[in-house]
């Protein structure tokens, strides 16, 4: 419960400007864009949840750090 709660809570810092897009933020929309993954081929409930486009633009932030 306490790593859900701090992956939640470093991505909303993170888009909110109260912390810098480091590593602990980056791992975290990793984790939670993993998840909602995981919901939706689970369910067809969840096919039309996605983040918001400010969490769209960090995880896409993460994606290209991996790449590098």
């Amino acid at each position: 419960m306490f790593d859900q709660q701090c992956n939640y809570k470093a991505v909303r810092d993170c888009i909110s400007g109260e912390r810098p897009a480091d590593e602990v933020s980056l791992s975290s929309i990793a984790v939670l864009s993993e998840r909602l993954e995981r919901l939706k081929k689970c369910s067809s409930l969840f096919s039309g949840v996605s983040f918001s486009d400010q969490a769209q633009e960090l995880a896409a932030c993460d994606t290209i750090t991996a790449l590098c």
